[in-house]
């Protein structure tokens, strides 16, 4: 996914199908997202054997292989970085590096904090920072595309929180499901998800997208109101339905929002094709 912003981020920073600077940034994301996604596997595998045990076998199957793995894909995206010896892209990708560490690792362990979405934000932004740097361009567009990326991946995690949200009670943590409650961290997260729309709305003004992107972020948005809406008594009706329930309903959100993430973020990088390409009319 984060792959997929960064060539449809590279295009429409640069205003150009610039296919070479696309595919290298992407690697430099892909690289140092999947060196930091095994570092969270290995620090997570006891929460991922309750809220997903496929993911947790995978890891203790690794064994001591696991963070010698987060450390050589982390070792190279930097080095991908280092070789277009521009001080911003290395700079954007040691901060992501950070970030990730903090967000997993022990002591900090901020994946299992309140403010676990504030470092979340980074995940998405910086992707589109290290495009700004290589490009240097920081105009307000581009800007505005860092906070989209930026929040949407921090909506994500209250998203993902829901669908951990046994593990991590279980665990003690203190994401914002357990710290608001289960029903209200329900509420809060779909409004969220509402509240990106005119965000997204704003940067396919700004950057003239096509009009698959609207189409698309419509079907989205549609889709997501008829879930709400079939899940509208366990989310809205008697303050008496069990935990079990709500439980079921937050796994059943979790699971669409990923959809509507790798749909909306496809969509993006696809959009971005068509109105550098030309490729359509309308």
């Amino acid at each position: 996914m984060l792959f997929a912003i960064s060539v449809g981020a590279t295009f429409l920073t640069l205003g150009t199908l610039a296919w070479s600077q696309a595919i290298y940034i992407g690697a430099i994301v892909f690289c140092g997202w999947s060196g930091l996604d095994a570092l969270n596997n290995v620090f997570d595998v006891d929460l991922d054997g309750v809220s997903d045990p496929s993911r947790a076998k995978y890891t203790r199957n690794l064994g001591k292989v696991g963070l010698p793995i987060a450390i050589a894909f982390s070792a190279l995206s930097l080095g991908l970085g280092a070789v277009t010896m521009i001080p911003l892209v290395i700079l954007f990708i040691i901060l992501g590096i950070v970030f990730g560490v903090l967000y997993s690792a022990p002591p900090f362990r901020l994946r299992q904090k309140v403010y676990k979405p504030l470092i979340n934000f980074t995940v998405g932004a910086v992707p589109v920072l290290i495009v700004a740097g290589f490009s240097h361009v920081f105009s307000v567009n581009v800007m505005t595309l860092v906070l989209l990326i930026g929040i949407t991946t921090a909506v994500n995690s209250l998203w993902e929180d829901l669908a951990d949200y046994a593990s991590d009670s279980a665990s003690s943590a203190r994401t914002v499901p357990i710290v608001l409650g289960l029903r209200k961290g329900l509420l809060l997260t779909s409004a969220t998800g509402y509240c990106l729309i005119p965000l997204m709305i704003l940067v396919g003004i700004l950057f003239q997208l096509h009009l698959v992107y609207y189409f698309v972020l419509s079907g989205l948005a549609f889709f997501v109101s008829c879930r709400l809406y079939q899940k509208r008594f366990a989310l809205f009706g008697s303050h008496r339905t069990d935990a079990k329930k709500l439980l079921e309903v937050g796994d059943v959100l979790a699971r669409d929002f990923v959809i509507v993430a790798i749909v909306q973020t496809l969509s993006l990088m696809f959009s971005s094709f068509l109105t550098m390409s030309h490729f359509l009319p309308f």
